[in-house]
């Protein structure tokens, strides 16, 4: 009960100094829309394979306000010196890892359910009707990119260079999280079923524990160094 009070304070925490300034949300809600733009006047909506770049597009979008967030998520324990601070709390360290893991997951998840209209009117993509499939996809894709993201912002977060160095730590591990999510939603997006695509579903579920059992396990050894 220790550590599900450690998770849930330190999700208060992060989820109530975000809705006092907004700047995290903000940033990468301000940044999500960008994309689209960039996207919008870079491919012509009307053209027959949209519906083919599609999928990777909207990850491309997901990903990068993702990336955002996460590298900021130490942001504020690193500014005020908070975070050693936060490794005295007793019990499982790992427990600090939970609580801004799923706070990362809300964030993400929030700019997501934002950027999909969004995208549905950018691009002319009758959303709506695989919106539950869509969300199921995006929520395994989200959980895995946050799961190793989380603990790489608090391995680079006393970095220098930790603009530079998260994303090239996270991108190549987080591959197979992108070919299944990307494929996933191309299949929903072309009017298939989770069934149709459930050998990606179960290889993003595979990911997403396993990068979660590691980053839990190896949370105190990263924030030690």
């Amino acid at each position: 009960m220790a550590g599900l009070r450690t998770v849930y304070l330190l999700l208060a925490k992060d989820l109530l100094s975000e809705w006092r300034n907004r700047e995290t949300f903000t940033i990468m809600l301000f940044f999500a829309v960008v994309i689209l733009f960039l996207f919008h006047f870079s491919l012509n909506p009307e053209r027959e394979n949209t519906l083919l770049l599609a999928p990777g597009l909207l990850w491309l979008a997901f990903i990068f306000t993702g990336v955002l967030g996460l590298e900021r998520s130490f942001q504020a324990e690193r500014t005020n010196d908070c975070l050693e601070q936060l490794l005295l709390t007793p019990g499982d360290r790992g427990n600090i890892y939970l609580g801004k893991l799923v706070g990362n997951i809300v964030f993400m998840l929030a700019v997501e359910l934002l950027i999909l209209p969004l995208f549905a009117l950018f691009f002319q993509l009758p959303l709506w009707g695989v919106l539950p499939p869509l969300i199921a996809v995006a929520l395994l894709g989200t959980i895995g990119l946050a799961a190793i993201g989380t603990l790489f912002s608090a391995l680079t977060a006393n970095l220098r260079a930790r603009e530079v160095l998260f994303p090239l730590l996270l991108f190549p591990l987080v591959v197979p999280v992108v070919i299944g999510t990307v494929t996933a939603t191309g299949i929903v997006l072309g009017g298939g079923t989770l069934g149709e695509a459930s050998a990606w579903l179960k290889l993003l579920g595979a990911f997403d524990t396993i990068f979660l059992v590691v980053a839990y396990l190896t949370f105190e050894f990263v924030v030690e160094q």
